[in-house]
Protein backbone atom coordinates (compact mmCIF):
# COMPACT_ATOMS: atom_id res chain seq x y z
CA UNK A 1 0.00 0.00 0.00
CA UNK A 2 1.35 3.43 -0.92
CA UNK A 3 3.02 5.51 1.80
CA UNK A 4 2.92 8.78 -0.16
CA UNK A 5 -0.35 9.75 1.51
CA UNK A 6 1.17 9.53 5.01
CA UNK A 7 0.69 12.81 6.86
CA UNK A 8 -1.50 14.34 4.12
CA UNK A 9 -4.67 16.18 5.08
CA UNK A 10 -7.38 14.38 3.11
CA UNK A 11 -11.05 15.23 2.69
CA UNK A 12 -13.38 12.36 1.74
CA UNK A 13 -16.68 13.58 0.30
CA UNK A 14 -19.15 10.83 1.12
CA UNK A 15 -16.89 9.20 3.68
CA UNK A 16 -19.77 7.33 5.35
CA UNK A 17 -20.93 5.67 2.13
CA UNK A 18 -19.95 2.29 0.74
CA UNK A 19 -16.66 3.24 -0.94
CA UNK A 20 -16.07 6.02 1.56
CA UNK A 21 -15.98 3.75 4.59
CA UNK A 22 -13.44 1.47 2.94
CA UNK A 23 -11.33 4.39 1.69
CA UNK A 24 -11.27 6.04 5.12
CA UNK A 25 -10.02 2.76 6.60
CA UNK A 26 -7.28 2.63 3.96
CA UNK A 27 -6.27 6.25 4.48
CA UNK A 28 -6.07 5.84 8.25
CA UNK A 29 -3.90 2.73 7.84
CA UNK A 30 -1.63 4.75 5.54
CA UNK A 31 -1.17 7.49 8.12
CA UNK A 32 -3.27 10.23 6.51
CA UNK A 33 -5.13 12.87 8.51
CA UNK A 34 -8.72 12.32 7.43
CA UNK A 35 -11.72 14.61 7.39
CA UNK A 36 -15.12 13.32 6.26
CA UNK A 37 -17.87 15.42 4.70
CA UNK A 38 -21.30 13.82 4.68
CA UNK A 39 -24.93 14.70 5.32
CA UNK A 40 -25.30 12.82 8.60
CA UNK A 41 -23.33 10.81 11.11
CA UNK A 42 -24.12 7.08 11.15
CA UNK A 43 -25.18 5.83 14.57
CA UNK A 44 -22.52 3.12 14.54
CA UNK A 45 -19.66 5.11 13.00
CA UNK A 46 -16.33 3.62 13.98
CA UNK A 47 -14.52 6.80 12.92
CA UNK A 48 -15.71 9.14 15.66
CA UNK A 49 -12.33 9.25 17.42
CA UNK A 50 -10.14 8.81 14.36
CA UNK A 51 -11.40 11.38 11.85
CA UNK A 52 -12.74 14.89 11.82
CA UNK A 53 -16.34 15.07 10.60
CA UNK A 54 -18.04 18.01 8.91
CA UNK A 55 -21.75 17.60 8.28
CA UNK A 56 -23.33 19.57 5.46
CA UNK A 57 -25.31 19.56 2.26
CA UNK A 58 -23.44 18.59 -0.91
CA UNK A 59 -26.32 19.72 -3.15
CA UNK A 60 -26.47 23.28 -1.77
CA UNK A 61 -22.80 23.54 -0.82
CA UNK A 62 -23.51 24.21 2.86
CA UNK A 63 -20.53 23.20 4.99
CA UNK A 64 -18.12 22.70 2.10
CA UNK A 65 -15.94 25.70 2.93
CA UNK A 66 -15.36 24.42 6.46
CA UNK A 67 -14.70 20.93 5.14
CA UNK A 68 -12.12 22.13 2.61
CA UNK A 69 -10.13 24.46 4.85
CA UNK A 70 -6.51 23.34 5.14
CA UNK A 71 -6.97 20.26 2.93
CA UNK A 72 -4.28 18.84 0.62
CA UNK A 73 -6.42 16.52 -1.50
CA UNK A 74 -10.13 15.86 -1.99
CA UNK A 75 -11.58 12.44 -2.74
CA UNK A 76 -15.00 12.96 -4.35
CA UNK A 77 -17.10 9.81 -3.88
CA UNK A 78 -20.57 11.33 -3.60
CA UNK A 79 -23.37 10.33 -5.94
CA UNK A 80 -27.01 10.94 -5.03
CA UNK A 81 -28.36 8.65 -7.77
CA UNK A 82 -27.78 5.16 -9.18
CA UNK A 83 -27.74 4.18 -12.88
CA UNK A 84 -30.94 2.11 -12.84
CA UNK A 85 -33.16 4.95 -11.59
CA UNK A 86 -31.36 8.08 -12.81
CA UNK A 87 -33.50 8.39 -15.97
CA UNK A 88 -36.61 8.67 -13.81
CA UNK A 89 -35.65 12.23 -12.88
CA UNK A 90 -32.65 13.50 -14.86
CA UNK A 91 -33.31 17.07 -13.69
CA UNK A 92 -32.77 15.99 -10.08
CA UNK A 93 -29.66 14.10 -11.19
CA UNK A 94 -28.19 17.25 -12.71
CA UNK A 95 -29.28 19.50 -9.85
CA UNK A 96 -27.79 17.26 -7.19
CA UNK A 97 -24.69 15.63 -8.68
CA UNK A 98 -23.51 18.10 -11.31
CA UNK A 99 -24.43 21.29 -9.47
CA UNK A 100 -23.16 19.80 -6.21
CA UNK A 101 -19.79 19.11 -7.81
CA UNK A 102 -19.62 22.66 -9.15
CA UNK A 103 -20.13 23.89 -5.58
CA UNK A 104 -17.15 21.74 -4.59
CA UNK A 105 -14.95 23.13 -7.37
CA UNK A 106 -15.82 26.74 -6.57
CA UNK A 107 -15.18 26.22 -2.86
CA UNK A 108 -11.88 24.51 -3.69
CA UNK A 109 -10.84 27.64 -5.60
CA UNK A 110 -11.77 29.85 -2.66
CA UNK A 111 -9.84 27.68 -0.21
CA UNK A 112 -6.88 27.22 -2.61
CA UNK A 113 -7.21 23.43 -2.70
CA UNK A 114 -5.59 22.25 -5.92
CA UNK A 115 -5.94 18.46 -5.88
CA UNK A 116 -8.97 16.20 -6.41
CA UNK A 117 -9.52 12.50 -7.11
CA UNK A 118 -12.94 11.84 -8.63
CA UNK A 119 -14.74 8.49 -8.83
CA UNK A 120 -16.47 8.32 -12.20
CA UNK A 121 -18.23 5.32 -13.75
CA UNK A 122 -16.49 2.73 -15.90
CA UNK A 123 -19.79 0.97 -16.45
CA UNK A 124 -21.91 3.84 -17.79
CA UNK A 125 -19.82 6.57 -19.45
CA UNK A 126 -18.92 4.54 -22.55
CA UNK A 127 -22.38 3.24 -23.48
CA UNK A 128 -22.39 0.15 -25.67
CA UNK A 129 -18.70 -0.20 -26.53
CA UNK A 130 -17.33 -0.64 -30.02
CA UNK A 131 -14.40 -2.69 -28.74
CA UNK A 132 -13.66 -4.88 -25.71
CA UNK A 133 -11.99 -4.41 -23.34
CA UNK A 134 -12.80 -0.70 -23.38
CA UNK A 135 -9.85 1.73 -23.29
CA UNK A 136 -10.04 5.22 -21.78
CA UNK A 137 -9.86 6.77 -25.28
CA UNK A 138 -13.15 5.11 -26.33
CA UNK A 139 -15.92 7.61 -27.23
CA UNK A 140 -18.26 8.50 -24.37
CA UNK A 141 -21.86 7.65 -25.26
CA UNK A 142 -23.77 7.03 -22.01
CA UNK A 143 -27.30 5.62 -22.12
CA UNK A 144 -28.47 6.82 -18.70
CA UNK A 145 -28.53 10.16 -16.92
CA UNK A 146 -26.10 8.84 -14.31
CA UNK A 147 -23.47 8.34 -17.01
CA UNK A 148 -24.27 11.64 -18.76
CA UNK A 149 -23.72 13.53 -15.50
CA UNK A 150 -20.50 11.64 -14.79
CA UNK A 151 -19.21 12.67 -18.23
CA UNK A 152 -20.24 16.29 -17.62
CA UNK A 153 -18.38 16.32 -14.31
CA UNK A 154 -15.29 14.90 -16.02
CA UNK A 155 -15.47 17.75 -18.56
CA UNK A 156 -15.78 20.38 -15.83
CA UNK A 157 -12.78 18.88 -14.06
CA UNK A 158 -10.83 19.12 -17.31
CA UNK A 159 -11.91 22.74 -17.72
CA UNK A 160 -10.79 23.62 -14.19
CA UNK A 161 -7.45 21.90 -14.82
CA UNK A 162 -6.86 24.00 -17.94
CA UNK A 163 -8.10 27.32 -16.59
CA UNK A 164 -7.56 27.29 -12.83
CA UNK A 165 -4.47 25.17 -12.17
CA UNK A 166 -6.41 22.26 -10.69
CA UNK A 167 -4.92 18.77 -10.60
CA UNK A 168 -7.67 16.16 -11.12
CA UNK A 169 -7.37 12.40 -11.35
CA UNK A 170 -10.46 10.60 -12.65
CA UNK A 171 -10.99 6.93 -11.86
CA UNK A 172 -13.63 5.24 -14.01
CA UNK A 173 -14.51 2.46 -11.60
CA UNK A 174 -16.30 -0.67 -12.79
CA UNK A 175 -18.89 -2.45 -10.58
CA UNK A 176 -17.51 -2.60 -7.04
CA UNK A 177 -18.79 -4.99 -4.40
CA UNK A 178 -18.05 -5.73 -0.76
CA UNK A 179 -19.17 -5.08 2.80
CA UNK A 180 -21.36 -2.07 3.66
CA UNK A 181 -22.86 -1.68 0.18
CA UNK A 182 -26.00 0.43 0.01
CA UNK A 183 -28.92 0.27 -2.47
CA UNK A 184 -29.23 -3.51 -2.13
CA UNK A 185 -31.68 -4.64 -4.81
CA UNK A 186 -31.14 -1.45 -6.83
CA UNK A 187 -27.37 -1.44 -7.26
CA UNK A 188 -24.78 -4.04 -6.39
CA UNK A 189 -25.53 -7.33 -8.09
CA UNK A 190 -23.35 -9.55 -5.90
CA UNK A 191 -24.55 -8.22 -2.52
CA UNK A 192 -28.12 -8.39 -3.84
CA UNK A 193 -27.75 -12.02 -4.91
CA UNK A 194 -26.19 -13.04 -1.60
CA UNK A 195 -28.65 -11.06 0.51
CA UNK A 196 -31.69 -12.49 -1.25
CA UNK A 197 -30.32 -16.03 -1.05
CA UNK A 198 -29.70 -15.62 2.68
CA UNK A 199 -33.27 -14.39 3.21
CA UNK A 200 -34.87 -16.91 0.86
CA UNK A 201 -36.21 -14.16 -1.40
CA UNK A 202 -36.86 -14.24 -5.14
CA UNK A 203 -33.94 -13.08 -7.29
CA UNK A 204 -35.04 -10.78 -10.12
CA UNK A 205 -32.88 -10.40 -13.22
CA UNK A 206 -33.65 -7.87 -15.94
CA UNK A 207 -33.48 -9.60 -19.33
CA UNK A 208 -32.05 -13.07 -19.92
CA UNK A 209 -28.99 -12.60 -17.72
CA UNK A 210 -26.56 -12.32 -20.62
CA UNK A 211 -25.43 -8.74 -19.92
CA UNK A 212 -21.71 -8.66 -19.19
CA UNK A 213 -20.11 -6.46 -16.55
CA UNK A 214 -16.73 -5.94 -14.94
CA UNK A 215 -16.88 -6.66 -11.18
CA UNK A 216 -14.15 -5.44 -8.84
CA UNK A 217 -13.74 -6.19 -5.16
CA UNK A 218 -13.79 -3.07 -2.99
CA UNK A 219 -10.28 -3.56 -1.59
CA UNK A 220 -8.92 -3.30 -5.14
CA UNK A 221 -10.81 -0.03 -5.61
CA UNK A 222 -9.29 1.36 -2.43
CA UNK A 223 -5.77 0.40 -3.52
CA UNK A 224 -6.41 2.27 -6.80
CA UNK A 225 -7.71 5.32 -4.94
CA UNK A 226 -4.59 5.38 -2.78
CA UNK A 227 -2.35 4.91 -5.82
CA UNK A 228 -4.14 7.84 -7.49
CA UNK A 229 -2.86 10.15 -4.76
CA UNK A 230 0.56 10.03 -6.38
CA UNK A 231 -0.73 10.88 -9.86
CA UNK A 232 0.03 14.47 -10.86
CA UNK A 233 -0.87 14.15 -14.54
CA UNK A 234 -4.58 14.99 -14.28
CA UNK A 235 -5.06 11.58 -15.82
CA UNK A 236 -8.10 9.38 -16.41
CA UNK A 237 -7.89 5.68 -15.53
CA UNK A 238 -10.13 2.66 -15.88
CA UNK A 239 -10.31 0.71 -12.62
CA UNK A 240 -11.76 -2.77 -12.97
CA UNK A 241 -10.83 -6.43 -12.99
CA UNK A 242 -10.06 -6.36 -16.71
CA UNK A 243 -12.48 -9.21 -17.43
CA UNK A 244 -16.21 -9.53 -17.98
CA UNK A 245 -18.84 -11.87 -16.53
CA UNK A 246 -22.49 -12.29 -17.46
CA UNK A 247 -25.13 -12.22 -14.73
CA UNK A 248 -25.92 -15.91 -14.99
CA UNK A 249 -22.25 -16.79 -14.50
CA UNK A 250 -22.02 -14.43 -11.51
CA UNK A 251 -25.06 -16.10 -9.98
CA UNK A 252 -23.45 -19.52 -10.41
CA UNK A 253 -20.22 -18.33 -8.78
CA UNK A 254 -22.18 -16.97 -5.82
CA UNK A 255 -24.16 -20.22 -5.51
CA UNK A 256 -21.02 -22.32 -5.60
CA UNK A 257 -19.15 -20.25 -3.00
CA UNK A 258 -22.03 -19.77 -0.56
CA UNK A 259 -23.71 -23.14 -0.97
CA UNK A 260 -27.00 -21.25 -1.17
CA UNK A 261 -29.60 -21.37 -3.90
CA UNK A 262 -32.24 -18.96 -5.10
CA UNK A 263 -35.21 -18.91 -7.40
CA UNK A 264 -34.78 -16.52 -10.33
CA UNK A 265 -37.49 -14.53 -12.06
CA UNK A 266 -36.59 -12.84 -15.34
CA UNK A 267 -38.01 -9.37 -15.95
CA UNK A 268 -38.19 -7.51 -19.29
CA UNK A 269 -34.94 -6.21 -20.76
CA UNK A 270 -34.23 -2.52 -20.05
CA UNK A 271 -33.15 -0.43 -23.03
CA UNK A 272 -30.68 1.65 -21.02
CA UNK A 273 -28.69 -1.42 -19.94
CA UNK A 274 -25.33 -1.67 -21.70
CA UNK A 275 -25.11 -5.15 -23.25
CA UNK A 276 -21.45 -5.92 -22.62
CA UNK A 277 -18.65 -3.98 -21.00
CA UNK A 278 -15.39 -4.66 -19.27
CA UNK A 279 -12.45 -2.36 -18.92
CA UNK A 280 -8.96 -2.16 -20.35
CA UNK A 281 -6.86 -1.45 -17.23
CA UNK A 282 -3.40 -1.31 -18.81
CA UNK A 283 -3.10 2.46 -18.35
CA UNK A 284 -3.63 2.18 -14.58
CA UNK A 285 -1.14 -0.68 -14.42
CA UNK A 286 1.51 1.32 -16.26
CA UNK A 287 1.04 4.80 -14.76
CA UNK A 288 -0.35 4.16 -11.29
CA UNK A 289 1.57 0.90 -10.81
CA UNK A 290 -1.76 -0.59 -9.72
CA UNK A 291 -2.94 -4.14 -10.17
CA UNK A 292 -6.19 -5.76 -8.94
CA UNK A 293 -5.59 -8.54 -6.44
CA UNK A 294 -8.92 -10.35 -6.55
CA UNK A 295 -10.60 -12.38 -9.28
CA UNK A 296 -14.39 -12.72 -9.23
CA UNK A 297 -14.03 -16.09 -7.50
CA UNK A 298 -11.53 -15.00 -4.87
CA UNK A 299 -13.30 -11.68 -4.24
CA UNK A 300 -16.68 -13.36 -3.72
CA UNK A 301 -15.08 -15.98 -1.48
CA UNK A 302 -13.41 -13.33 0.68
CA UNK A 303 -16.64 -11.31 0.83
CA UNK A 304 -18.58 -14.42 1.91
CA UNK A 305 -16.07 -15.15 4.67
CA UNK A 306 -16.55 -11.63 6.03
CA UNK A 307 -20.34 -11.92 5.88
CA UNK A 308 -20.27 -15.17 7.85
CA UNK A 309 -17.86 -13.70 10.40
CA UNK A 310 -19.81 -10.46 10.91
CA UNK A 311 -23.35 -11.70 10.38
CA UNK A 312 -24.52 -9.21 7.77
CA UNK A 313 -23.72 -7.65 4.40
Amino acid sequence: MTQAVKGAKVLVLGGFGFLGRHLVDGLLRSGAKVRVFDRSMPANSQYARDVEVVLGNFVTGDGLSDALRGIDVVYHLISTTVPSTSNDDPIADVQSNLVGTLHVLRRMQAENVKRIVYVSSGGTVYGNPMTLPVPEAHPLNPLCSYGVVKVAIEHYLSMYCQLYDLNATVLRVANPYGMHQHHIGVQGVIPTFIGKMMRGELIEIWGDGSVVRDYIYVDDVVSALLAAYEDRSSGTFNIGSGSGHCLIDVLEVVRRITGLDGTVRHLPHRNFDVEQIYLDIRHAREVLNWQPKYSLESGCAHYWRLIKAKGDL
